[in-house]
């Protein structure tokens, strides 16, 4: 299902579940560190994707260069990579032999079709929205 309205988000977001962060960054500038680190220090516990970052601490656990390689099944994708790369990503996201329960496409980021394979395939999807001040503003912070 793609979700969009704020009591089907205030769901996903009202429980801390573990997130892979896709695109994940370093830099307390960046979106793709700050929104995870806001999420984290909520209890979040949150494994950052980025074959940059692989085998380094980044947040409490260890990078991974994939979702191929993520030591174990989350609940949630975090995604910070540009549109056109999410046909691909999709693709690898229903190659693993487990689904997330959602996938969260942040600010800017849109896909209508990859949004729709998701969705097909049983993951909630949420587009172009960040997950931080929508869960300050759904939850509290």
């Amino acid at each position: 299902m793609i979700l969009t309205d704020d009591a089907a988000l205030r769901a996903l977001l009202l429980s801390p579940v573990s997130l892979a962060v896709l695109g994940a960054k370093e830099g307390d500038a960046e979106p793709a560190f700050y929104v995870p680190a806001y999420l984290h220090a909520r209890g979040w516990p949150v494994i950052g994707v980025n074959p940059k970052l692989a085998g380094r601490p980044w947040l409490g656990a260890a990078a991974v260069a994939s979702l191929a390689e993520l030591p174990a099944p989350v609940v949630g994708v975090e995604i910070f990579r540009r549109p056109d790369q999410l046909p691909a990503i999709v693709d690898e996201l229903l190659a693993l032999p487990w689904r997330p329960k959602f996938v969260w496409f942040q600010l800017g980021i849109r896909h209508d079709l990859a949004a729709a394979r998701l969705s097909d395939a049983g993951i909630d999807v949420v587009q172009s929205r960040c997950m931080m001040p929508d869960h300050r503003r759904l939850v509290g912070g």
